[in-house]
């Protein structure tokens, strides 16, 4: 592992400090590897938190983007262009829904659909103004604006930014009991629930079977929405275009992001019924950049990639064996994995998750630690074979390393 302590050094001293990056300087990328400002090569096993799924500079994507960079890069909201009509008629039917509200980043989607739960709540079901709830989960993760950590049970995101903001009630993951009884008590005052069908950020915790669908069950039956954020689940890498599907599950919503920009350009969205989204008018919600023609043209070429279903089968069959590598790494080192297709949480016994990915880096592999000792896996979905075994072979060498005395 190279290090370059004056490209370091301007980070530290320049840049605020809400990131702890591990030491290594990305100079170039390619498919599933990075190259370092020192000619080091790394596999890249988080993949952008998913913002990666079709590797680093997808001969695809980056085609798209050029092609739109020679003819028009943005022009706001205020004016059509001609990318956005179809990349709103695309994104719909790769959903099977009926419209698209786009923006930028994950937590714009997310703040959206907030904001247009609580409108269609007022001007659909008659709540009375300023009293509709949303229900979230315990170790949720939406990001990290301000009316989104009011509702997060990360103390690290939330310290220190109150007050906070309010309209949300929170029951724990998995538990249907639980919201089954806030239903009962809170009523029609819930508009909707928003989940995550995989909690990334918590470990990539997938929820007990039966609970997804026991989920779409009661808000169908309250007659609220039920919001499924899959901006790191979805787009393929759960092995499903949607990790709703893994339990047949349609929501009412989704929100995606991350993947949908290909790695190149922010682009996020909420996808939904027209009589949901049809709840705003002019004026009510946007953004500058949100729709742009750059972004809708390299997200075009997304949606046309995983309408083959190429890369959903290929995170289905290689995640396969890769959770059956992670499941036989020594129970001395690791205490639990958790996962979904080309998606993993491994949990370490003795030794933080840091110390573990700073290991992998000097073995070539790119990993990040959520919380404590617990280490997401997210390889991009055209890794190959070969490139995958050779990544777990270091990432079973720091398990070996790891093991209790």
């Amino acid at each position: 592992m190279t290090q370059t302590p004056s490209l370091s050094a301007l980070t530290s001293e320049y840049s605020a400090h809400n990131y702890a990056p591990l030491p290594v300087v990305v100079a170039e990328a390619a498919g599933a590897w990075v190259t370092d400002v020192g000619g080091h090569r790394y596999l890249d096993m988080l993949a952008g938190y998913s913002a990666l799924n079709f590797g680093h500079r997808h001969p695809r994507l980056v085609a798209a983007a050029m092609r739109q960079l020679g003819r028009v890069t943005l022009v706001s909201r205020a004016f059509d262009h001609d990318q956005f009509g179809p990349f709103c008629a695309e994104l719909a039917g790769l959903c099977g829904m009926e419209m698209v509200l786009p923006m930028n980043t994950g937590v714009e989607a997310v703040e959206t659909a907030i904001k247009v739960a609580r409108k269609w709540g007022y001007d659909v079901r008659g709540v009375p103004r300023d009293e509709a709830l949303i229900v979230v989960f315990g170790d949720n993760f939406h990001g990290r604006t301000t009316t989104v950590v009011s509702f997060s049970s990360d103390p690290d995101a939330r310290e220190g930014f109150g007050p906070y903001t309010p309209g949300f009630v929170s029951v724990p993951y998995g538990d249907l009991a639980a919201l089954a009884s806030a239903f009962h008590e809170l009523g029609a005052r819930i508009v909707a629930v928003l989940i995550e069908p995989i909690q990334g950020e918590a470990g990539v915790v997938v929820p007990p079977p039966g609970f997804l669908a026991g989920v779409r069950a009661l808000c169908t039956s309250a007659g609220a929405l039920m919001i499924a954020d899959e901006i790191q689940s979805g787009l393929g890498r759960a092995g499903t275009t949607f990790a709703c599907a893994a339990e047949g599950v349609v929501p009412d919503a989704y929100l995606l992001g991350k993947a949908l920009g290909g790695g190149i350009v922010p682009v996020s969205a909420m996808v939904s019924a027209r009589s949901v989204l049809g709840v705003l008018r002019p004026g009510q919600h946007g953004s500058t950049f949100g729709g742009n023609p750059l972004a809708c043209a390299v997200a075009r070429e997304v949606i046309a990639m995983l309408a083959t279903g190429e890369y959903q089968a290929r995170s289905a069959s290689l995640g396969a064996a890769f959770h059956e590598r992670l499941a036989s790494l020594p129970s001395s080192a690791v205490s639990g994995v958790s996962g979904r297709g080309l998606w993993a949480g491994v949990t370490f016994r003795t030794r933080s998750g840091r110390a573990v990915c700073e290991q992998l880096a000097t073995l070539g592999v790119l990993a990040k630690e959520t919380h404590g000792s617990t280490i997401r896996l997210a390889p991009p979905l055209v890794i190959t074979e070969d490139d995958l075994a050779w990544g777990l072979d270091r990432f079973e060498q720091a398990a070996l390393d790891s093991q209790s005395p």
